[in-house]
C-alpha cells in the first residue's frame, strides 16, 4: 500500500498543470480500487476551485498516453454533442482535463509517477450501494445514455487499454492459472471457491464466441459500470456525469450491463462479509431493466436483450474468480485493507452468482415483460 503523499508533494505535483489560484490542501479522494486520487483545492481570491489528482497506475495501464488520447476522444464527443443540444452546465455533465505545462495532459513526479488532473465536478456525490428503484433507474439510463452517445464517435476504433479485459474465456484461463501455480501458497485453503468456480467453466465463453460468431457486435463501453462511477447531484439525486473512464475501450454492452447487475442489484457491497446479507434483488434488477432498455433499447439487437440476465451472471462469475484469483496470488493487482479483503470478496461475488442462479427464471421473464410493454 503506497504511503500517503504529504501537502508539499501535492503541491509540488500540481504545479505542473496551470492552475489559476494559490494551493491551499489536498487530501485522500474516493474509493477506486487501483489509482492513487487527492482532491485538492485552491483558492482564487475569496473563491474556492477543486480539482482532482490523480496517478495512474502504470503497473495496469501500461500506455497512459493511449489512455488519456481515448478520455479526451470521449469526453471531446460527449462535450460537442451536449452543446449542440443546448446543455449549457457542461462543468457538471462530463469531465474536464487539464494540460500540463509541458504538453499533453499527464506528468511524471519525483517518483516516477504518472499524474493526470481534473476538475471536480462540484456538488455531487457516489454512492456504494444503491439507495433506491428511482436511483437504479437513473444510473442504468445514464450508462446506457454513455453508450448510446458514443456509437457515432468518429475517428476509427478506441484503443485497446487492458486486452481482453471484460475477455472471459481468457479471465477464466487466467485464474487456472493463478490456481496452477499457487505463488502465495493459498490454494489448499480456498478448495471450495476453486471447486464453485470450476463447476460453471462453461459459463465462462458464452458472449465471447457469440461477438465472435458476429452475432454481437462490438461497441464502446465503459467497462466498469458500478453506481459510484455515477456523479449524482446533491440536490436532486439526478445522475450527471459518468466518471472512471480509465476502461472505456471498444467492448460488448452487455458486460457494461452484466456489471451493472452485479454492483447494483444486489442487496449488500461488494466486500461484505455476511454473506447471509448478499442477494440479487429483483425489485432493482427490474429498475435496472427499465431503465437500461428506456435507451437501450434504441440501439441493442435482439441477441443482446436476450442475454442480459446472462450478463448479470456473467460478470459476477468473472469479478468472483478475477478476486480469488488475485488472492491466490498474493493480493498483486486490487488494493486491500486487511489480508483476507480479496477473498472475502470473491465469496461475495459467488454467493451472488448462486442468487442469480435460483432467480434467473423471473429475471428473464421481467426482461420480455419490460420489452413487450415497450
Amino acid at each position: 500500500m503506497r504511503q500517503e503523499l504529504t501537502q508539499n508533494q501535492l503541491q509540488e505535483i500540481a504545479a505542473a498543470f496551470d492552475l489559476p489560484g494559490e494551493f491551499s490542501s489536498g487530501y485522500p479522494f474516493g474509493s477506486g480500487h487501483i489509482n492513487d486520487t487527492y482532491r485538492l483545492d485552491y483558492l482564487q481570491g475569496s473563491n474556492r476551485r477543486c480539482y482532482v489528482l490523480q496517478r495512474i497506475n502504470t503497473a495496469i495501464f501500461r500506455h497512459p498516453g493511449q489512455l488519456m488520447e481515448n478520455i479526451l476522444r470521449v469526453t471531446g464527443h460527449q462535450r460537442r454533442k451536449l452543446e449542440a443540444a443546448g446543455v449549457t452546465d457542461l462543468e457538471r455533465r462530463v469531465l474536464n482535463f487539464e494540460p500540463a505545462r509541458g504538453g499533453g495532459y499527464t506528468t511524471t513526479a519525483p517518483d516516477g509517477g504518472c499524474w493526470r488532473l481534473c476538475q471536480l465536478v462540484e456538488r455531487t456525490h457516489t454512492c456504494d450501494v444503491i439507495e433506491s428503484v428511482d436511483q437504479a433507474f437513473l444510473t442504468a439510463a445514464a450508462f446506457a445514455g454513455f453508450q448510446a452517445g458514443l456509437v457515432d464517435l468518429p475517428g476509427g476504433r478506441l484503443h485497446e487499454i487492458i486486452p481482453n479485459f471484460h475477455n472471459t474465456t481468457s479471465r477464466f484461463a487466467d485464474f487456472m492459472q493463478a490456481v496452477a501455480e499457487n505463488r502465495a501458497g493459498r490454494a489448499a485453503a480456498v478448495a471450495a471457491e476453486i471447486e464453485f468456480a470450476l463447476a460453471r467453466r462453461d459459463l465462462a465463453p458464452v458472449l465471447v464466441n457469440l461477438m465472435q460468431q458476429g452475432r454481437i457486435p462490438e461497441r464502446i463501453t465503459h467497462n466498469d459500470t458500478k453506481l459510484n462511477n455515477i456523479l449524482l447531484d446533491d440536490a436532486s439525486g439526478e445522475a450527471l456525469c459518468v466518471i472512471d473512464l480509465d476502461t472505456v475501450m471498444p467492448g460488448s454492452a452487455l458486460y457494461d450491463f452484466g456489471d451493472m447487475v452485479r454492483s447494483s442489484s444486489c442487496t449488500a457491497a461488494e466486500d461484505e462479509a455476511d454473506l447471509a446479507r448478499v442477494r440479487i434483488d429483483l425489485e432493482m434488477f427490474a429498475a435496472l431493466l427499465r431503465g437500461y432498455l428506456s435507451v437501450g433499447r434504441n440501439f441493442l439487437n435482439p441477441v443482446e436483450i436476450d442475454h442480459l440476465v446472462l450478463s448479470g451472471k456473467l460478470i459476477t462469475f468473472e469479478q468472483g474468480i478475477r478476486f480469488l484469483g488475485d488472492y491466490i496470488n498474493g493480493d498483486t493487482y486490487y488494493k486491500i485493507q486487511y489480508p483476507e479483503h480479496n477473498l472475502v470478496r470473491a465469496r461475495n461475488q459467488f454467493t451472488l452468482v448462486a442468487s442469480i442462479e435460483e432467480h434467473e427464471a423471473e429475471m428473464t421473464v421481467l426482461v420480455r415483460e419490460i420489452v413487450d410493454t415497450a
